[in-house]
This record gives structure tokens, C-alpha cells and sequence, in this order.
């Protein structure tokens, strides 16, 4: 039998597993770490604990009696955080990720010299802050020493993978949400970055996600014995996500419930939508567009660990005895200002409706309400009817939330058996590379398996269809005071 790895570089924590050919875990483990926030609105973390991180997961795993059965391992990653090395392949600072608000004069700059049109033909997006080259440009422009040192730029899980390897690669699916990818032919776009002075020859190479980068280091090998595994290109965290959850047609949507919120869909060619985000797919010249809300999880993490003290088991059960609505308690879940569809850095997290009996249990119900809402503003951008639906992500092992973002978006949703998205989607994309199976589609049909649906509640669905009314309103009469509040 073979074995294959896939690794989950995420916002809190990095995730790998050892599955079978048949998607089957046979062992796990998760290294922790902490987003590093030295002002309000950064957002950083240190690539070298994600490294050592990353080698703790992997001496876990290969402490297995078949490591020589080992013959993959492939990364998903974080997407849009800035990694840069200068000649010595030292980090140079530590990363600006994914959720980082500092960039807003680098968004503008982007739209300013590029001009909106132009940048939206050649990336498939609208000049975004999140992005990567919001973040280079940042440093350019705020920090020139760190910049004059700058030998090598590359995304999170590109680090991890050039530690592991010595390869310079990266690939596509991650590569378009750097801002820099020219969508629709695949390539870097030496006009944008032409137009910012940026040398090309800071990137890596570009590779399809199921190509091999290379062997590991000898060090690592002496330490794992992981001698027959290669390291194949990986993908960012959403196209990951998709092949993990089975996504791949057109007529397929993928509502995940993690750190972040998103509502993905698959599509044959690139589209370029004036709410949505196009990037490109772990399946080589497919697509795939996505809408984001910044504070999913990250909500009910912050009420757990600031407010509450409860595990998430005791919030849900609270959450649970509470009426659909939550006694007409409203939560904007814009803790790190948001991206789909309002696109508005300076939003701040708000409670709606809070009063002297107010509870726990309320509180607990506004904020999956609150995401839900959310959710369904990312919904609502998606034109054409899915006929399936798949919900994952840590909040999908929640029925009641299961059953709010049913009822909130009016449609049946499908929940997996094998729930660990990105990671499993890692392990499939290397299972392709190594030619277990002819293609990930046919990897796919061989892994994914479905656990349960959750229908809509009738009454839940006309409950949330006011109530998203208001959340609406209280957005729109609070947007100016946020502006005022940043000052």
C-alpha cells in the first residue's frame, strides 16, 4: 500500500496527515502558533516557526513501520502572505498574512498607476490589499533597507517548500492571488511589474500543482527517513479546500467555515466578475471564483478566548437553546474589516441590539447568525443555480451552524465524512503527481465520500430573510462612523 502526506499551512496552525491511496487517515497531528500583531490592523507571522513547525508535524507523521511506502507530500497554503529572503536565504522580516489591514495607500497606488481596467484584465481581480503585492509594495514604500536586501519573494507555503527542498517553485492556484499573475495565459505579467520596478527575477519558477518540486534535503531525510517521498507543487488553501471537498464541475459550490468564510465555485474558463475573486485552480487551466467574509471563525475564536473561557462545544450548546434570531441580537463579524462583498478594510465588529438580559447563549447564536449573514452576502453573488453543495471547514462539525447557513442561504448543504479539506486535498494532489491515480479527477472519485445533508428550516429561512434586512441597514448606517473612528 502507499502513503501520501498532505499538509494544511494555516493562520493558526499547520495540520498534516498520513492517509492511504483510499483517503483513509491513518495518523494526524496539528503544531500551533500565533498571528503576531504589534498595531492594530497588522497582521504578521514568523516563517521560521512555521519551518520548525512544519518538521514537528513531519517527524510525527513518518514515525510510521511503512515510511519507505511514503511517496508524496504536498502543501496547502495560506494564501497572499508576503515571504522575502535576501542572497543568504535569510527571512528578512517577518511575514505580512493574508488578513494584514496596512496597505490600503499600496491598494490605491495599484489602481492609480495600473488603472482598474488593466489590472482587472491581467489578474482577474480588483486591486486588493490583502494581495501580495499590496504587501511588497508596502515594504518598498515603508521599508526601503528591508527592501534593497530583498533576493526572493514567495507565499507562505512556497517557503515551507524550498526549506524542504531547495527548489525555487511555485504554482499557479496560489501565484494568482499574489496580484502579479497574468490569469488568463498563466504567466508572470512583466507589464505590471514593469510598472512598479519590481525585478522578475525575485519569483520562482511556475509549475502546474501536480508537478514534482523534489526530493528533501539529505538533512531531512536523515531525520525523517522519508527517502522515497517527493515533494510535488501543493496549491493555495481554497483551490486545496476544493479538491479536498470533491469540487471540481461547475455546477458544484463549497461553502467553507474556517478562519475565513468562504463560497467557492468552479469554472471552465476564466470569468471575471465584478464582486467576485477569479484565481486559478489546482486542476491545470481551470478556475475557480470565490467570495471571502475575513471573520468566520475568527469571530467565535475571539468570543471563546476574550469573552467567553468556553470550548467550542459548551458555546454551541448555549447558542442551540436560544431562539432562531437570537432574540433580535445582530453581530457584524468584521473584526479585520472585509473583503466580499463590501471590499471595506476599515469595517469594525459590531454588536446590534445588546440589552440587560441579553445572554451568553444570545451573544454566542449573533455571532454564527452574524457570519451566516455574512455567508449569504457571498451567496448572493453567484448567479447561476448549483445543484450540490458542500459545507466544511471546523464550523461545519456543528450542526446547529450547519443548519443556520442551510437556512440562511435556502438550500440543502452536504457535509463529508473525511473532513479534513485542504490537507486531504493536499494528499490527493500528490497522490496525482505520483500517478496513483491517472488525474485528480479520478483521485477524487476514489476519496471523497459524503456523510450527511442538512436541509433548510422552513421558519428558520423566513426569520433570516428579515433579519438579513436589518443586518444590511446597520452596516450602511455604520460604514462613515468607522472612517471617523480610524482617524
Amino acid at each position: 500500500m502507499n502513503y501520501y502526506i498532505g499538509l494544511d499551512l494555516g493562520t493558526s496552525g499547520i495540520k498534516g496527515i498520513l492517509v492511504d491511496r483510499l483517503g483513509n487517515v491513518i495518523k494526524s497531528h496539528l503544531e500551533e502558533y500565533n498571528i503576531i500583531s504589534i498595531k492594530d490592523g497588522y497582521a504578521e507571522e514568523d516563517p521560521i516557526m512555521w519551518y520548525n513547525a512544519t518538521i514537528k508535524v513531519l517527524l510525527k507523521l513518518s514515525d510510521f513501520k511503512d515510511k519507505e511506502n511514503i511517496l508524496g507530500i504536498a502543501i496547502s497554503g495560506q494564501m497572499h502572505g508576503l515571504v522575502i529572503l535576501d542572497e543568504f536565504d535569510n527571512v528578512i522580516r517577518n511575514s505580512i498574512i493574508w488578513c494584514d489591514n496596512r496597505t490600503t495607500n499600496e491598494k490605491i497606488e495599484i489602481e492609480n498607476k495600473l488603472g482598474k481596467e488593466t489590472l482587472k484584465k491581467i489578474t482577474g481581480n480588483d486591486a486588493m490589499a490583502q494581495f501580495t503585492l499590496a504587501k511588497l509594495l508596502w515594504v518598498k514604500n515603508n521599508e526601503p533597507d528591508n527592501y534593497k536586501k530583498i533576493n526572493k519573494v514567495m507565499l507562505p507555503k512556497d517557503y515551507i517548500s524550498y526549506m524542504l527542498t531547495k527548489t525555487f517553485y511555485s504554482e499557479y492556484s496560489d501565484t494568482s492571488g499574489m496580484q502579479i499573475l497574468d490569469l488568463a495565459n498563466l504567466c508572470y505579467s512583466k507589464e505590471l511589474l514593469d510598472k512598479f520596478d519590481i525585478p522578475l527575477s525575485f519569483f520562482p519558477k511556475l509549475i502546474k500543482s501536480d508537478d514534482i518540486r523534489g526530493n528533501l534535503t539529505s538533512e531531512l531525510i536523515k531525520i525523517t527517513g522519508l527517502k522515497n517521498a517527493k515533494l510535488v507543487g501543493g496549491a493555495g488553501d481554497q483551490a486545496c479546500g476544493a479538491i479536498g471537498s470533491g469540487i471540481i464541475n461547475s455546477n458544484d459550490l463549497l461553502i467553507v467555515l474556517g478562519s475565513s468564510g468562504v463560497v467557492l465555485t468552479p469554472t471552465n474558463n476564466l470569468v471575471l466578475n465584478d464582486s467576485m475573486q477569479s484565481f486559478a485552480s489546482a486542476i491545470y487551466k481551470k478556475y475557480f471564483m470565490m467570495a471571502v467574509t475575513n471573520g468566520c471563525g475568527t469571530s467565535l475564536k475571539w468570543a471563546r478566548d476574550e469573552i467567553f473561557n468556553l470550548d467550542y462545544n459548551k458555546m454551541t450548546e448555549l447558542a442551540s437553546k436560544v431562539a432562531v434570531g437570537a432574540n433580535n441580537l445582530y453581530y457584524l463579524p468584521y473584526l479585520m474589516g472585509e473583503r466580499t462583498p463590501i471590499l471595506d478594510n476599515d469595517a469594525k465588529g459590531v454588536f446590534f441590539g445588546i440589552k440587560n438580559t441579553t445572554s451568553k447563549g444570545e451573544m454566542i447564536r449573533a455571532i454564527m447568525e452574524g457570519v451566516g449573514y455574512s455567508i449569504k452576502d457571498c451567496y448572493n453573488l453567484i448567479t447561476d443555480k448549483k445543484d450540490k453543495v458542500i459545507i466544511t471547514g471546523g464550523g461545519a462539525k456543528s450542526i446547529l451552524y450547519c443548519k443556520i447557513i442551510s437556512s440562511m442561504i435556502n438550500k440543502e448543504v452536504i457535509r463529508l465524512e473525511n473532513e479534513e479539506g485542504p490537507s486531504l486535498g493536499a494528499a490527493i494532489i500528490a497522490m496525482s503527481a505520483l500517478k496513483e491515480y491517472k488525474n485528480m479527477s479520478d483521485a477524487i472519485n476514489n476519496v471523497i465520500k459524503y456523510s450527511s445533508s442538512i436541509k433548510p428550516s422552513k421558519d428558520m429561512v423566513d426569520v433570516y430573510n428579515d433579519g438579513y434586512k436589518i443586518y444590511k441597514k446597520i452596516y450602511n448606517n455604520t460604514k462613515e462612523i468607522f472612517k471617523e473612528i480610524k482617524k
